[in-house]
């Protein structure tokens, strides 16, 4: 049920200067343009942990009713999450969202109605082994559990604390096998589509590390390097990032440009979407670089930060 899109996506480019773009964080209060720019808002993205679901991994009420009340004045809403497809898709059902979901940093975009694969870009095979060497060092090995994504499904080397976490925040079931190199292997002539590689530490410090050396080894045009949590480094196919993912629903499949997309994130991941929409707005307890790009700042995820984004740009307009 896969399908590889071969299409070329542009990069993505920031809009205006981030001196044009940043407001006092302290005031909360918008300019003058970026209301007026909202006008033209059509489509409204939203990442899931840390923006629409925070401690309770669940969607709150207020967060609820501002996104009802955006679609009820014809917005059309769309999800673009690290998640699994699979592990995204009751946020989708909860907020009442009727698009595709962009799922695994936007690797992975399906349509819940019609079970429709858009677009799965997939991380090479050489690289994806190769990153399994790199983790599996004898010094990294006790400190880092990893994680395939294939099929949708999550594969692991044994059952850590860690992935028993992370499967029960994420709802999914983990599936161990042993050696994670057997998922590389051509079965039946035919390639596996590795999905995502996510390397897991309690040590933030070394997610930095690690996320700086594999930098210094591979270029955006071989590998997307991401951290969506601290504690979480990711890696994807290089075409794949929000902004891409983000532009291609609201271009290709919508019809829509920049200027008509809104978007709520809270960590580097969200970068590039952040970017990319006409409205790009960080949550309250975003990373600061990430706060320094966008062009509105909401209140934390547990003030229903999303909820205040909607109704200043959405519904108060």
């Amino acid at each position: 049920m896969q399908e590889a899109f071969g299409m070329q996506l542009d990069s993505i480019s920031p809009i205006g200067s981030s001196q044009d773009r940043q407001i006092d964080p302290q005031t909360k209060i918008p300019n003058p343009q970026l209301i007026a720019a909202s006008s033209d808002i059509k489509l409204l993205v939203l990442d899931i942990d840390g923006t629409i679901a925070g401690l309770s991994n669940d969607v709150r009420l207020p967060v609820k009713q501002a996104i009802k009340a955006a679609r009820l004045r014809g917005i059309q809403v769309a999800i673009a999450t690290g998640r699994m497809y699979r592990s995204a898709l009751r946020f989708h059902r909860a907020i009442g969202a009727d698009l595709p979901i962009l799922a695994y940093q936007g690797a992975w975009i399906q349509d819940p109605a019609t079970q429709q694969i858009h677009r799965h870009l997939p991380v090479p095979n050489s690289i994806a082994g190769q990153l399994l060497d790199y983790f599996e060092q004898p010094e990294l090995l006790p400190l880092i559990t990893v994680h395939f994504y294939l099929n949708d499904r999550l594969y692991v080397r044994q059952l850590t604390l860690e992935t028993q976490e992370y499967a029960a925040r994420s709802g999914v079931e983990p599936t161990p096998v042993g050696d994670l190199r057997q998922l590389l292997i051509a079965d039946g002539g035919r390639e596996p589509y590795l999905t995502k590689v996510l390397a897991m530490s309690n040590d933030p410090s070394l997610i930095s590390k690690l996320l700086a050396e594999l930098r210094s080894r591979y270029s955006s045009s071989e590998l997307y390097l991401t951290t969506s949590v601290p504690t979480f480094l990711e890696a994807t196919n290089p075409l794949v990032n929000k902004g891409t993912a983000v532009r291609y629903l609201a271009e290709e499949v919508l019809g829509l440009q920049a200027a008509n997309v809104m978007a709520v994130g809270d960590n580097f991941n969200d970068l590039e979407m952040l970017e990319y929409a006409g409205v790009g707005v960080a949550m309250g307890d975003a990373p600061a670089d990430i706060k320094a790009i966008a062009q509105w700042i909401a209140p934390s995820v547990e003030e229903d930060g999303a909820a205040t984004a909607i109704e200043t740009f959405l519904l108060n307009r």
